[in-house]
């Protein structure tokens, strides 16, 4: 690369179109105009949650995992293990370490954590689940778990198909706290 400076809109210029089009992807909700976790200079921080309600939060986030055929047959069979179990568990204590991996979010204590993994036409299909009493929210909690559950599976069933697919992570809902509930796909 050069050393030439660009400008944004330079940049904005040079990048790739978006895969697929608006009809492809659920409508968003409108983007806020300021974004908590950075101060008027720009710089990233944790944000200050001592004066917020302690009340009850839950998230719930999904993943899929693309499997073919082959996999999805032999799972059961595993000699590591039964991926889905293990994946389970692992969802479940990466939900209790997301504030060593997210470098701005706060350690909360977790009152709930389920992970639910269900074979589908395709692959497998995850759902995690986080809840807390406390002053800050657990989507970060729910989608880390999902998200480790897959890897999980993936490491559990590699040595079959390097060719897995982890997709979808998404956040399906959330309740409580200042900025109310949330579902996935509505407005």
């Amino acid at each position: 690369m050069d050393d030439v400076d660009y400008t944004s809109e330079q940049l904005m210029d040079d990048a790739p179109e978006p895969l697929g089009n608006d009809a492809d992807f659920p409508p968003r909700s409108p983007v806020p105009l300021h974004l908590s976790h950075y101060d008027q200079t720009g710089e990233a921080h944790m944000v200050d949650v001592s004066d917020k309600l302690a009340t009850r939060r839950e998230a719930v986030a999904s993943a899929f995992v693309e499997l073919s055929d082959a996999v999805l047959e032999a799972l059961p069979q595993n000699p590591k293990g039964n991926p889905l179990e293990v994946a389970r568990f692992a969802g479940i204590q990466a939900a209790k370490q997301t504030s060593s991996l997210i470098p701005m979010c706060h350690q909360i204590a977790l009152s709930f954590v389920d992970i639910q993994t269900k074979i589908v036409e395709g692959g497998v299909a995850i759902e995690a689940t986080a809840a807390t009493v406390a002053g800050t929210g657990v989507e970060m909690e729910a989608m880390v778990a999902a998200s480790i559950a897959a890897l999980t599976i993936y490491d559990m069933t590699k040595a079959l198909d390097k060719g897995i697919r982890i997709r979808e992570v998404v956040l399906m809902r959330k309740t409580g706290g200042k900025s109310g509930d949330y579902r996935r796909g509505s407005l």
